[in-house]
């Protein structure tokens, strides 16, 4: 069964997953690289060095944002939301942003993207040290889909019926 993802189910995927997908554009370009994130309900918050999608996005500041879910081809769920890049460069702010991404739950084996810091999974005395460019996304439209061949109505309902079946 294809549908939509409910509000609240929106929500739990974005703030599930590690790795998105930004796709951006300006001067007849468009680029769409995965990038490791951190998610407070309203903006997407990352760490990056300069590149060619923060080239794109300081141009254009218009962005989606896509995570996605697979258990398999028939069993997914995806969520594209669309939001306004923002370099952040307060002191204060950087800190808190950098906090969100530190507080993630890694899996032990990851990706040298991840490590906000060479002493990962160590951090320097002061957080804002961390070199790299930190930027969020305010989110403003967000819209999910899903499908599931278990005969149910959305995914939460089939975590539930599957849940069920284990008793």
């Amino acid at each position: 069964m294809l549908g939509k993802l409910q509000q609240q189910e929106i929500e739990e995927l974005l703030g599930s997953q590690l790795i998105g997908r930004i796709g951006c554009h300006a001067n007849n370009t468009t680029y769409v690289v995965p990038i490791s994130y951190a998610y407070d309900g309203n903006s997407i918050y990352c760490h990056a060095e300069d590149g060619m999608k923060l080239a794109i996005m300081r141009k254009n500041p218009q962005v989606c944002f896509e995570v996605d879910q697979f258990r398999d081809m028939a069993n997914w769920q995806s969520v594209i939301a669309w939001g306004t890049y923002e370099e952040i460069t307060d002191k204060q702010l950087r800190r808190e942003a950098l906090k969100k991404l530190v507080d993630r739950k890694l899996p032990v084996i990851s990706s040298q993207l991840t490590h906000l810091s060479p002493q990962w999974p160590f951090l320097p005395n002061d957080i804002n040290e961390i070199d790299g460019v930190v930027f969020r996304i305010h989110l403003r439209e967000k819209t999910g889909r899903f499908e599931n061949n278990n005969g149910t109505k959305s995914p939460g309902e089939a975590s539930f019926r599957l849940s069920e079946k284990a008793l």
